[in-house]
């Protein structure tokens, strides 16, 4: 804890504020920020000044100014955390404490044996290339600068990979000029705060200050958390590097339960009416475009036509009882099929010898809690 606490006077000497909050062990969960006093509902339990963010406009100019000009400015914030020197008094006990290259790289998915990425469900695969693309392009910038070439790929994969999972949201009157996805900052302390399953703290910020207020009250030795956005778990599992174990946001994806039923001409109709993929079900929906992509193979089945399909489409009916019947029970049947697609995946995660232990585990957890989704779909809609 003796570096958490030199943290907290380093960051006490940069006008940041704590108030009843300290960081802790969580079993499980690495660090996290734990109330060490009774906390009131809206209380303010952190303040960081503008001054102490680390932004575009703290970043040495000469990474500013050797990156070619189109660079993002992650690649901007990566590069100078690559650049930091590990005895510089400047960030030397922030950098003490975040991640080091060998846990964030053993539990984001960028950074795993590649072999592991075809067991990742579709949307974590998903944002996984987006990150591949994103992470390339940031790596050509550097290369492509007359930046310190001591920068190893690795040095800025894990910069890369900080700036990721730690940055908040911060717009100003500057940044408002920026693509959205460029207004972005890291907060030292503030980072510490893990996610939480339901709602969390409230942060905001300001022209001077990012604050944390307390969202309900809390006793001493509480977590104390805030949320990183309403994300389902392969979103979490692909940015973050973890799942949680209740996480009312969840889904699971039935692309690939549900496009292999259809056939091309099938598919043709509902890609023209923008109705093709992007199935989900979560614990207790199934959602509309799943319903849509069904009532199609209902109407196909039955003495329905397309083009009444077509119609309910247009008029967003359901066809009601009897057709939504047909629906529920073609559902359960292709779930019914495709549970045994998630549990071969399970089992051959259990054998499998490629990348780490930990990493084959958090794979075969998350299918585990897409079976169980399908599970409760299946009970419900068969009772």
């Amino acid at each position: 804890m003796e570096i958490y606490d030199e943290l907290l006077r380093w960051a006490e000497d940069r006008g940041i504020e704590l108030h009843g909050v300290a960081p802790r062990p969580i079993l499980g969960r690495g660090m996290g920020m734990v109330a060490t006093k009774p906390i009131k509902a809206n209380e303010r339990i952190l303040l960081v000044p503008t001054s102490a963010l680390r932004s575009l406009d703290t970043v040495r100019a000469k990474v500013k100014t050797r990156l070619p000009k189109d660079t993002k400015a992650h690649a901007i914030l990566a590069a100078d955390l690559a650049l930091d020197n590990p005895t510089s008094k400047n960030y030397r006990p922030w950098n003490a404490v975040v991640p080091s290259r060998e846990s964030i790289s053993s539990s984001l998915p960028l950074a795993w044996d590649t072999r592991l990425h075809p067991y990742l469900p579709k949307p974590a695969q998903a944002l996984l290339r987006a990150q591949q693309s994103k992470f390339a392009r940031d790596w050509a910038a550097v290369q492509q600068s007359s930046l310190d070439t001591t920068i190893t790929r690795q040095d800025f994969q894990h910069a890369w990979l900080l700036v990721n999972t730690r940055t908040f949201y911060h717009e100003t009157a500057r940044t408002a000029r920026l693509p959205k996805d460029d207004r972005m900052v890291l907060q030292p302390v503030a980072d510490l705060f893990n996610h939480a399953a339901d709602d969390g703290c409230e942060v905001a910020f300001s022209p001077a200050s990012f604050t944390i207020t307390a969202d309900r009250a809390y006793t001493a030795g509480d977590e104390v958390c805030i949320c990183y956005g309403s994300h389902p778990n392969d979103f979490l599992l692909a940015e973050y590097g973890f799942v949680l174990s209740r996480n009312r946001w969840d889904e699971a994806c039935l692309d690939d339960a549900v496009v292999p039923e259809l056939s091309p001409a099938q598919r043709g109709l509902l890609e023209a009416r923008g109705f093709l993929g992007g199935y989900v079900l979560d614990a207790g929906t199934v959602c509309y475009r799943t319903q849509v992509a069904l009532r199609l193979l209902c109407c196909a089945s039955s003495s329905s036509s397309v083009r009444e399909w077509e119609a309910l489409v247009d008029e967003g009916e359901d066809g009601g009882e009897g057709l939504q019947g047909e629906v529920d029970g073609l559902l359960v049947n292709i779930l019914k099929k495709y549970r045994g697609v998630v549990q071969a995946t399970i089992t051959e995660l259990e054998t499998l010898e490629v990348g780490e232990a930990g990493q084959r585990e958090m794979l075969r957890t998350r299918w585990h809690q897409i079976g169980v989704l399908i599970d409760r779909t299946i009970e419900r809609l068969g009772s």
